[in-house]
């Protein structure tokens, strides 16, 4: 992919946030996912609109990537996307494989306009005890057989 196209999907992201922000589908991101130099995925936040807290631009981008390719895997692939992204979208992102991210806004810009992005990345920082939302481990042994039995299981498709 040319350096000169890095512009072009960014203004793609942010065309696609504007365009979702003023239909009200939800907040101001937008994200789109670029393979070989073709947009193969979109997304723009849908989470009021669907009622869905995990319909983020770049998770909907990738759901629409992923459908659009047949594969759970976006090797090969760039994400741009109109702000840094959250804790939840990154880790999406991260199990993707895509080989780079591109961002506008960053986590900070979006905690000035009261969005949770810097909060969640510090919640994360905290040992479990500490953070806001108590977390407690419960039936972790019968948990575990189920882990024991996925390493046995000879049919599992490895990810």
């Amino acid at each position: 992919m040319m350096a000169g196209n890095h512009s072009y999907f960014m203004l793609r992201a942010i065309e696609l946030a504007r365009q979702g922000m003023e239909s009200n589908s939800g907040g101001p991101f937008g994200a789109v996912v670029v393979k070989a130099g073709e947009i193969i995925g979109e997304g723009s936040n849908l989470v009021t609109s669907t009622n869905d807290p995990t319909a983020h631009a770049e998770i909907v981008a990738v759901r629409n990537a992923c459908q659009k390719l047949g594969t759970f895997q976006l090797d090969g692939s760039v994400i741009y996307t109109s702000c840094e992204p959250c804790p939840m979208c990154l880790a999406a992102i991260y199990w993707a494989r895509p080989e780079r991210i591109f961002f506008g806004c960053t986590r900070e810009d979006a905690a000035r306009i009261n969005f949770d992005d810097d909060f969640l990345y510090g919640e994360l920082n905290k040992p479990i005890k500490e953070r806001e939302l108590p977390m407690s481990s419960l039936m972790r042994e019968e948990s575990l057989k189920v882990f024991k039995n996925w390493t046995e299981k000879a049919d599992r498709t490895i990810y």
